[in-house]
């Protein structure tokens, strides 16, 4: 993701627009696709599927091209699954290095994106294949990922599927045992949600529990994403969770925790934040302030915070901010900002500042009007302030 980062920064500053990301599913990854099924399935239609994948191409987005190709190979694959199934795994090529890898479909075969709609086509095609599936799902994550598919297999046999999962868990490949974790993700963005673990996640936290201390932290940031989807539904089973895991926990194993239950900590889940070490505050003349109580569209302020402690000893204090933005219709929505995490001596006072910014984003509307803010330490609301958003900057 650095990597990725730093690259459109500097087609940014060249004033060159980046590569669209659909762009990954390109006509020369298709060509590769269909010369490698006819290497290994000599009837293969070569010319028929490239034919067909390329109809109106250029104006397809990212999953549509995923999509497309899927289709197609449902149509010129054998239509005996096992059969199909021999061709895709004789056809990958190398395997991805973990977290982050160039790898692509190439001379030695398929590999990369062109993977993903391979799996789809294992996720329709496969179901009454369970064992073959599942073999090919394994070797498919290993040059991409799977984690899309799989939860299809979940949907249709939760047991039998998630004892797969536990084995892959334990597997010697990093990329197997992400795919055990990120596979089962009640939520998983973009993937088909498993409603049976949003009512129950105790399977789940059962296979999380064998990842807990994975030495890779590619595999434990997947863990912890996957215990932040329960925390969605089930916050004080996910608080369990967090006291039980602290247990003589690693610093690597406190960190997953940490990550997993962010969201529980920017709602003040009292529980998990007393499991964290940030119990309730003994605070005094507490005052949260603005530098100006008007901020103009794409302008900031600063927020003021007085603290002072009534407490003789130290305190471990978690300050987040929320501002109440205004909608539509009149009625407000919270967001809670992150300000700072500090050690506050006894009997002593601190003053912090905050710049926040009000500027147009793709993933919010704003609206005119008074916005109340908040100060919670520690989860609890402590202090108040507000100031008046004006939008005549925009011509609003």
């Amino acid at each position: 993701m650095f990597t990725q980062s730093l690259n459109l920064c500097a087609f940014e500053c060249l004033n060159i627009m980046p590569e669209p990301f659909k762009n990954v599913f390109d006509l020369d990854l298709v060509h590769n696709m269909a010369r490698h099924f006819q290497r290994i399935y000599p009837d293969f239609a070569y010319d028929a599927f490239i034919q067909e994948v390329s109809l109106d191409f250029d104006s397809l987005e990212f999953k549509q091209r995923s999509n497309r190709i899927f289709d197609v190979m449902e149509v010129y694959l054998p239509q005996d699954f096992e059969q199909a199934a021999r061709i895709i795994e004789l056809s990958l090529g190398d395997q991805i290095e973990g977290e982050w890898s160039s790898t692509t479909s190439n001379e030695n075969g398929i590999s990369g994106w062109a993977v993903l709609p391979m799996a789809d086509y294992v996720a329709k095609r496969g179901r009454a294949h369970f064992k073959y599936a599942m073999h090919l799902l394994k070797a498919l994550t290993k040059r991409n990922t799977a984690e899309f598919a799989i939860r299809y297999f979940l949907e249709a046999e939760p047991e039998r599927t998630l004892a797969v999962m536990k084995a892959w868990a334990l597997d010697d490949n990093i990329d197997v045992r992400r795919l055990a974790s990120e596979g089962c993700r009640p939520r998983l963005p973009w993937g088909l949600r498993l409603k049976t673990f949003v009512n129950d996640p105790e399977p789940v936290i059962e296979l999380l529990s064998l990842l807990k201390d994975d030495p890779s932290e590619y595999v434990r940031r997947s863990v912890a994403n996957n215990l932040n989807d329960i925390a969605k539904d089930h916050p004080d089973r996910v608080c369990e969770v967090a006291i039980e895991w602290l247990q003589n926990a690693s610093p690597e194993r406190v960190a997953l925790i940490k990550h997993g239950c962010r969201t529980l900590v920017k709602k003040g889940h009292i529980g998990t934040l007393e499991a964290l070490g940030y119990k309730p505050a003994q605070l005094s003349n507490i005052k949260l302030s603005t530098s100006s109580p008007i901020l103009k569209f794409g302008a900031h302020i600063e927020l003021i915070a007085n603290i002072e402690s009534d407490n003789d000893s130290t305190q471990s204090l978690m300050i987040d901010y929320i501002v109440h933005h205004q909608k539509a219709n009149g009625s407000t929505s919270p967001k809670v900002f992150k300000w700072k995490t500090l050690e506050l001596a006894p009997k002593s006072q601190i003053s912090l500042k905050k710049r926040h910014t009000i500027k147009p984003i793709t993933t919010r509307v704003y609206y005119p009007g008074v916005h109340k803010v908040e100060l919670q330490i520690n989860g609890k609301v402590v202090a108040d302030t507000q100031f008046d958003l004006q939008m005549s900057n925009y011509g609003l």
